[in-house]
């Protein structure tokens, strides 16, 4: 079987690679931009750093904010009129991966308006042309949205998230500065890292998983491990090995697919509004241990990547333990809450389940989980 690698067209990383944003726009011809970036990060001008640079080049630009934490079909649809009246020919997202999922659907619903229902962009949607240009400026390290083919819209009316997944949403550019993460707090640090680790988790040990996406998720694993600690405590070099750890496994699991942390994760953001990376990152140790059995040697690897020393002495349960009591132990330290008793209600438990059932992460588990199961793995956490 032939593995498909999409990856984004150009990407610049390191301090101070917002600079590289005009040149970007010069060299493509590009005349007006469309910012898409959420209240807050405007607010506490996070956003202002990107767009003093476009006034200190002239290039002109507008505005858009109507964004939540969990991006709904109608921000879709009010940047979608929004970008109509501006007269942009491309978009600058700025922010994390509400932003970025945002100005997906957006990009893709303009140059593809037969699909200006957003529901019907669930799934792999058949579109015929690439998105609006897009410009992705990464402020949290996570959802590696600048670099992957998919984006994630909560459908508030029947309290579900649906996956869409499409190559052409791939941002043309990412610019992937840590300095543009520097001002994230603790919490949304922690958070979003750990959603980091979960992609590579996931997508090491997924079904779609190949030599090309391992590559990048295991190396994934390696630095998220290393940098979110220090990331949480502000240190520049946690903050740079963040940014990388979290862009490599975008290039992986965009590629292969990820599991039901997701499918389950999902569930809760649609129904809580709960932070996607919280949710993972309760989720993934008690998921893991789940998957185990069907893993082959891979929670080895995993385990080592996580700094577990003398893997190759132990048994398959023990290196497998290891893995998932490294995670626990990273998800801890990071302040990361241990179980969902503040967050699940007993009523719910069901719905969540279905939904995980139905959603689109669930097939690539690399264990079968039935609506049964993935009840018992919600009740276990609560």
């Amino acid at each position: 079987m032939a593995n498909r690698i999409v990856l984004n067209e150009t990407s610049y990383h390191g301090a101070g690679a917002i600079m590289e944003i005009p040149g970007e726009v010069k060299r493509r011809g590009f005349k007006k931009a469309f910012v898409s970036s959420d209240p807050d990060l405007i607010k506490f001008q996070v956003t202002s750093k990107v767009t003093k640079i476009l006034e200190d080049n002239g290039l002109d630009f507008e505005i858009f904010s109507d964004i939540k934490p969990n991006p709904t079909i109608e921000n879709v649809i009010n940047g979608v009129e929004a970008f109509k009246k501006s007269g942009a020919d491309y978009i600058i997202a700025i922010g994390g991966g509400s932003s970025m999922d945002t100005s997906k659907a957006i990009g893709i619903i303009i140059a593809n308006p037969e699909f200006s229902d957003v529901r019907s962009l669930e799934g792999v949607a058949p579109t015929k042309n690439p998105s609006v240009p897009i410009i992705a400026v990464p402020t949290t390290a996570g959802t590696a949205a600048e670099v992957t083919i998919n984006y994630v819209i909560t459908d508030v009316e029947k309290k579900r998230k649906f996956v869409c997944v499409d190559p052409h949403d791939i941002p043309v550019v990412a610019v992937v500065d840590p300095d543009m993460m520097a001002t994230m707090p603790k919490g949304l640090t922690a958070a979003t890292g750990m959603d980091a680790l979960t992609h590579a988790i996931e997508g090491y040990i997924t079904k779609g998983a190949n030599p090309i996406t391992d590559m990048f998720n295991i190396k994934a694993v390696e630095l998220i491990a290393k940098s979110l600690r220090g990331a949480v405590d502000n240190s520049p070099e946690g903050r740079e090995g963040m940014a990388l750890g979290q862009y490599i496994t975008g290039m992986g699991f965009s590629n292969c697919g990820l599991g039901i942390v997701h499918s389950m994760a999902h569930a809760l953001g649609a129904v809580y509004d709960t932070p996607h990376g919280v949710g993972n990152a309760i989720l993934l140790p008690t998921v893991m241990a789940f998957n185990a059995s069907e893993t082959g040697e891979k929670y080895r690897d995993i385990a080592r990547a996580m700094g577990v020393e003398n893997t190759e002495q132990m048994t398959a349960k023990e290196y497998r333990d290891a893995a998932v009591e490294a995670v626990r132990k990273l998800s801890a330290d990071v302040g990361i809450p241990a179980d969902l008793k503040e967050i699940v209600k007993e009523e719910d438990v069901n719905f969540l389940a279905e939904s995980a059932v139905a959603d689109a992460c669930a097939p690539g588990n690399p264990r079968e989980a039935s609506l049964e199961d993935i009840i018992g793995l919600y009740q276990s956490l609560m």
